[in-house]
């Protein structure tokens, strides 16, 4: 029996995944995120305490996954990628609302540890297929 054509089929934990330079360039993306988050949510005189306390609130997003694989990745991916706490940030300087610009740069800061780690976007197959990686350990 022949195998399903290039893009059909189940995918397999190889398939979509990143490596190489491209892969250590997002890697250090992830970094640069990171810290530009981190420096900028420490220009605007916030509390540090709000970092701790929200670094993982993202990570709710990971209970999209008791609705099945598809329904999480989607979720996830949502609260894991970069369009929304980008426009979050634009509001929250256009309104001269330095909590909401801090929140968001949390959030931000939450994706670029992540990138960091190796920890990627999701597939829709199961939890710890990301773009990066398959993570038999990610959380």
């Amino acid at each position: 029996m022949a195998a399903p054509p290039r893009g059909h089929g189940a995918l397999s934990s190889a398939q979509g995944v990143v490596v190489g330079a491209p892969r250590r360039w997002l890697l250090l993306e992830g970094l640069v995120l990171l810290a530009g988050a981190l420096i900028a949510f420490g220009a605007l005189g916030q509390p540090w305490w709000l970092l701790p306390a929200g670094i993982l609130a993202p990570d709710i997003a990971m209970s999209g996954y008791v609705a099945g694989a598809r329904f999480g990745a989607h979720l996830y991916n949502l609260a894991h990628a970069t369009p929304l706490p980008a426009i979050m940030l634009g509001v929250g300087y256009w309104q001269a609302d330095r909590l909401l610009m801090a929140l968001a740069l949390i959030w931000l800061a939450h994706i670029g540890l992540d990138r960091l780690l190796g920890i990627g976007l999701k597939y829709n197959d199961r939890f710890t297929h990301t773009h990066l990686g398959d993570r038999p350990d990610a959380r």
